[in-house]
């Protein structure tokens, strides 16, 4: 039997498509989308102002839980990473790279990186957008709390 949040959404093609990890979360009436590094989901409920890296609470999975064979193409310093978020029929696609020292070891939180920094609740780093850089609409439709789908695929 195939997990449905290891497969692509009914939507995207699954052929040549690399390792993909597939989480769901939802907006929150504080998510600003203004930070200019990064971008976060978390499987906290909650979401003070303060978190303005904050896209989604109440992920349904964190690092901890992806496919080893996931984070193993993620570890990879030549992986594309591939970030589709949706949210309230918008949807913003984030480009960046994997990395060696990707631990994937965090059970509350993924974050990715415009910079090179690496913890343990880094998913890419190299991104080409930041929480600042998401589409407007789709940042308002998550602080109306959409349901929001987030994709990550690595691109062979």
């Amino acid at each position: 039997m195939t997990d449905d949040r290891t497969r692509p959404p009914d939507d995207e093609p699954s052929a040549g498509a690399g390792p993909t990890e597939t989480v769901r979360a939802r907006g929150h009436e504080n998510v600003a989308g203004t930070h200019a590094s990064t971008w976060e989901l978390t499987s906290d409920d909650w979401l003070t102002p303060a978190g303005d890296c904050i896209v989604g609470v109440e992920a349904d999975r964190t690092p901890a839980e992806f496919d080893p064979a996931f984070v193993a193409a993620c570890r990879d310093a030549d992986a594309t990473v591939v970030a589709t978020l949706r949210a309230g029929g918008h949807e913003a696609v984030v480009t960046g790279r994997g990395d060696p020292d990707l631990t994937f070891e965090d059970e509350r939180s993924l974050v990715a990186r415009t910079s090179d920094y690496v913890d343990d609740r880094t998913v890419m780093v190299g991104a080409d957008a930041a929480a600042a850089d998401l589409d407007r609409d789709l940042v308002a439709a998550l602080a109306d709390g959409a349901a929001l789908t987030l994709t990550l695929r690595i691109e062979p």
